[in-house]
């Protein structure tokens, strides 16, 4: 009775619209009362849950893809992406994919993916003859690459939900091969709607601009080298890059670049303040709603109950993906990870699905979450960055949902596209 409270509770909380991280805590505050607890263990768990020493990396790498998002970093990369695949059928929609991928290895989110690629391609997709709907999925779906290269901060928190005995350096290597994949797949989908669209070929700038533009935006790709290797090589830890890469941006973008002024920088810090003051927010909430989780043996009756279907190994691990997604669309994926992996994580294991794998699918899951309505947080910002309405854009995405579907199914039935770049590695 207690566990049904406890959802039941939130459901309806999220479903009235309260904030997600203001549900978690009136239903864990209910339930407890109810038990018999006093309300002081809502405020020990919520401190206990954002008081994780690897946590510390969250802030430190939005604040590092904040200072390269406005110190330049993302024009010189959209510039070497455009060079490279601008000259491909429906180019700038290539160009927003390609840009994507880069820019996610500076910034580790979908969201800053969106905004700073969505900001930039959007209008002049626009411009070039592109309709607006296209050029707003392209760039959505695009962001969602953001999740899965590193610096990832859903992989670490990830880490966390999972009590921390999982390895980030082998959640960001996991995630390099799917990325890519994701990367070919809404290319070849951009391909083909530009095609059947008759959009315009940009033409080819030259080898020379190619090097050109790649030696320029070669200090931005160098910081995803400085915090794979190193966390990889065991030269310091995923708190310790995170530092670093702080001070590595502040160094490129102010002293290379000499694009950052005091009044950015002063810009950046609030900027990055109130993005992290959200994202801690609801970890901390969410805190108590998975320790509540744990208190009444949740984790155990899932196991227990799964476990006794009588059903293979890949049918049961098909059934938790279309569970998560079904929660993905009310849910964003901070709080999504963090109610999510106490619960469905030791279901994996007792199937025998590997822990950093697992990982995998679970942020890329909850990535679709965040182009699917109606709480998608890219679905609304990438609409309101291209200035078309939400059903609009939904008209059309569904090609780029069903490839980002299809690249799901293949991450999880496929384990080893995650797992064997940790293992080589090792």
């Amino acid at each position: 009775m207690a566990a049904t409270l406890l959802f039941g509770a939130f459901l309806l909380l999220l479903l009235a619209g309260v904030p997600v991280a203001f549900a978690l805590l009136g239903a864990s505050l209910a339930t407890l009362l109810y038990i018999g607890m006093p309300a002081l263990v809502l405020v020990q768990q919520t401190v206990s849950g954002a008081s994780a020493a690897s946590l510390i990396a969250i802030p430190l790498f939005i604040f590092a893809g904040e200072i390269m998002l406005r110190g330049g970093i993302s024009e010189r990369l959209i510039a070497l992406a455009s060079s490279l695949v601008g000259h491909l059928r429906g180019g700038l929609g290539q160009v927003s994919v390609l840009s994507s991928l880069f820019f996610g290895g500076v910034s580790g989110s979908a969201i800053a993916d969106v905004s700073a690629i969505g900001g930039a391609m959007i209008p002049q997709m626009v411009q070039r003859g592109f309709d607006r709907d296209f050029a707003v999925n392209v760039t959505m779906t695009a962001a969602l690459v953001a999740l899965l290269v590193p610096p990832s901060h859903n992989l670490i928190l990830y880490s966390a939900a999972a009590g921390g005995g999982i390895s980030i350096a082998d959640l960001f290597a996991a995630g390099v091969i799917p990325a890519l994949l994701m990367t070919a797949t809404v290319m070849l989908t951009a391909w083909i709607l530009a095609r059947r669209r008759g959009y315009a070929v940009e033409a080819f700038p030259g080898f020379a601009t190619v090097l050109r533009r790649f030696v320029a935006a070669l200090p931005g790709l160098l910081l995803v080298a400085l915090i794979f290797v190193g966390i990889r090589a065991g030269v310091f830890t995923a708190v310790e890059s995170a530092a670093i890469a702080v001070c590595y941006a502040l160094f490129v973008t102010a002293v290379l670049y000499r694009q950052v002024s005091r009044s950015d920088f002063v810009a950046t810090m609030l900027h990055a303040a109130r993005t992290t003051g959200m994202i801690l927010f609801v970890i901390a909430s969410a805190a108590c709603f998975g320790w509540l989780l744990a208190y009444l043996q949740v984790p155990a009756a899932a196991v227990e109950l799964l476990s006794g279907l009588d059903v293979g190994r890949h049918l049961l691990l098909l059934m938790m993906i279309l569970i998560l997604l079904a929660l993905g669309t009310f849910m964003d994926l901070a709080p999504l990870i963090i109610i999510c992996t106490p619960i469905f994580l030791p279901v994996a294991k007792a199937i025998g699905v590997d822990p950093v794998h697992f990982g995998v699918i679970l942020i890329l899951k909850g990535g679709i979450g965040l182009i699917t309505p109606p709480l998608g947080s890219v679905l609304f910002v990438g609409t309101a960055i291209g200035k078309i309405s939400i059903g609009e854009a939904l008209r059309s995405i569904w090609p780029f949902y069903l490839a980002s579907l299809a690249m799901l199914l293949l991450v999880a039935f496929v384990p080893e596209l995650s797992l064997w770049l940790p293992r080589v590695l090792k």
